[in-house]
C-alpha cells in the first residue's frame, strides 16, 4: 500500500458541512491530509502530519476536490468555429449546427475520435476536473453511438448514452420511427457501454411524449435518467426530468414557477449541510450562455427554493466548446447570482449529486482521493481571478497527474 500526505494546508474545502467553518463547505484550516491507496485516510493538524511514502508541500495553499463535470460531449469530430463566429455577428443560436457535427463524427476513425475524447480529457483533467460525464449523441446510427460510448468509456465510468440529441437528417419526416430506432437496436447496442441515458427535450429536437418513450425504455434496461432542458425556452423537460426521477435535469435556462416548484418537490431532508438535498439537481452550464450570448439562468431563483445546483461544462464543439470549471466558476459567480461557495459547491459536490455519487466531490475518510492543489490562498480566488491558470498540482485516485 502507498501512502502521500498533502502537508501544510492553508484550507481545506471539506465539503463536510460542521467538521470546520464556512457552511457547506466545512472549511479546515492549517491542516494535512493523508491518501493511502486512492483514498482519503487520515485528515488532521497539520503539527500532526503522519509519515508518508512521498509529501507534497502545498505551502499554505488552498486544497479543494477535485472538480466533477457532470454534463460534457467529448466524442465529436470537426470544427465549428464559423458557427461561433456567425453568432458573435448576430445570428441566433438554434441547436441546427449539431447535424454538422454528426456528419463529421460519422465519418470519422476511430483512432480520430479516441484523440479528441483524450485530448479533451486530459485537457479537464489539467484544470482540475477528475470526474467528467461523457455523452454520445454525434453519431446517430446503431454503430456510431454503441462506438461513441466505447470510446468514452475508455476515460470515463460515466458515460450517457445520447441518441436522442437531434433526429438525424435521413429521419427528418420520420421521427416516430427514428424514435422506434433509438428505443429499440440503438439501445441495445449502447447500453452495455453506458451508465445513463439522456435526450434533448428541446423545439426542434424532441417532444414530451418522445422523450418519455425514451427515457422509459432506457430505464427498463437498468440506465439512469438525464434530461436537456429547458435551454431554447419554456418546455416540458423539467417537469418530464421529476417525473421521471431524473438525477439531473440540464441547462435550466428558461423555468416556469411550476419548473422550480417541481424540482423543490423532490427534496430529500437530512442529508446534506443544509438539511437535506433535491434528489433531481438542476445543473447549470453557464458556458453555453456565454457562446451563444444567451440569457443565463437564475441560479439564485433555484438555490432560495431549496433545488440543489451543480455546475458543468457543457463542452461540447458548437456552443459550448470550453473545458474549464474554473471558467464556468467564475461565470456563475459574475452572471447567475451565486456566491463564490456557492458555486465551488456545486462544481463538486453538486456535480457528484447530479451523478448520484457520495465518493467523489467530497474530501473525507474514506472518500476518494481527487483533489486539486491552488497556486493561491483560498477557493475565493477562482472566481476573483477569472482566466488565471490556478490549479497547482491535481491528485487523481490519490496519484498526482
Amino acid at each position: 500500500m502507498s501512502s502521500l500526505v498533502v502537508d501544510n494546508i492553508g484550507e481545506l474545502v471539506t465539503n463536510e458541512a460542521g467538521s470546520g467553518e464556512g457552511g457547506p463547505l466545512g472549511i479546515r484550516r492549517r491542516v494535512a491530509l493523508l491518501v493511502e491507496d486512492g483514498e482519503v485516510a487520515w485528515i488532521g493538524p497539520a503539527v500532526d502530519a503522519p509519515a508518508a511514502d512521498r509529501r507534497i508541500d502545498a505551502g499554505g495553499a488552498a486544497v479543494l476536490p477535485g472538480f466533477v463535470d457532470s454534463h460534457a460531449h467529448l466524442v465529436f469530430a470537426g470544427d465549428r468555429a464559423a458557427e461561433f463566429a456567425a453568432r458573435m455577428a448576430g445570428q441566433p443560436y438554434t441547436g441546427g449546427g449539431i447535424r454538422t457535427t454528426v456528419g463529421a463524427t460519422r465519418t470519422a476513425s476511430d483512432s480520430e475520435l479516441r484523440a479528441t475524447v483524450r485530448r479533451l480529457h486530459a485537457e479537464a483533467l489539467r484544470q482540475g476536473t477528475t470526474t467528467i460525464e461523457i455523452k454520445s449523441g454525434y453519431g446517430l446510427t446503431v454503430a456510431d453511438e454503441a462506438r461513441s460510448l466505447r470510446i468514452a468509456a475508455e476515460v470515463s465510468e460515466e458515460t450517457t448514452f445520447l441518441g436522442a440529441h437531434v433526429v438525424p437528417a435521413e429521419y427528418a419526416d420520420r421521427p416516430d420511427e427514428y424514435v422506434g430506432l433509438v428505443c429499440g437496436p440503438m439501445l441495445a447496442a449502447a447500453a452495455p457501454h453506458a451508465r445513463w441515458i439522456d435526450v434533448f427535450c428541446e423545439r426542434g429536437a424532441f417532444d414530451a411524449d418522445h422523450t418519455r418513450a425514451i427515457l422509459t425504455c432506457g430505464q427498463a434496461v437498468g440506465l439512469g435518467v438525464r434530461v436537456h432542458a429547458n435551454q431554447l425556452g419554456p418546455g416540458p423537460g423539467v417537469q418530464l426530468g421529476v417525473e421521471l426521477g431524473a438525477a439531473s435535469v440540464d441547462h435550466c435556462t428558461h423555468l416556469t414557477d411550476a419548473d422550480v416548484d417541481a424540482l423543490a418537490s423532490t427534496r430529500v431532508d437530512g442529508m446534506c449541510a443544509e438539511g437535506g438535498h433535491t434528489a433531481t439537481v438542476a445543473t447549470l452550464l453557464p458556458g453555453a450562455e456565454f457562446s451563444t450570448r444567451s440569457p443565463y439562468p437564475d441560479a439564485r431563483r433555484l438555490l432560495d427554493a431549496g433545488v440543489t445546483v451543480a455546475l458543468a461544462t457543457d463542452c461540447n464543439p458548437g456552443s459550448s466548446y470550453t473545458s474549464s470549471m474554473p471558467f464556468c466558476i467564475a461565470l456563475a459567480v459574475r452572471e447567475m447570482r451565486m456566491t463564490p461557495a456557492e458555486a465551488v459547491w456545486a462544481a463538486t459536490a453538486g456535480g457528484a449529486r447530479a451523478l448520484r455519487r457520495d465518493d467523489i466531490g467530497v474530501l473525507r475518510t474514506g472518500a476518494r482521493a481527487d483533489l486539486i492543489i491552488l497556486d493561491a490562498p483560498s477557493h475565493l480566488h477562482l472566481a476573483y481571478r477569472p482566466g488565471v491558470p490556478l490549479i497547482r498540482h491535481v491528485l487523481h485516485n490519490g496519484v498526482p497527474q
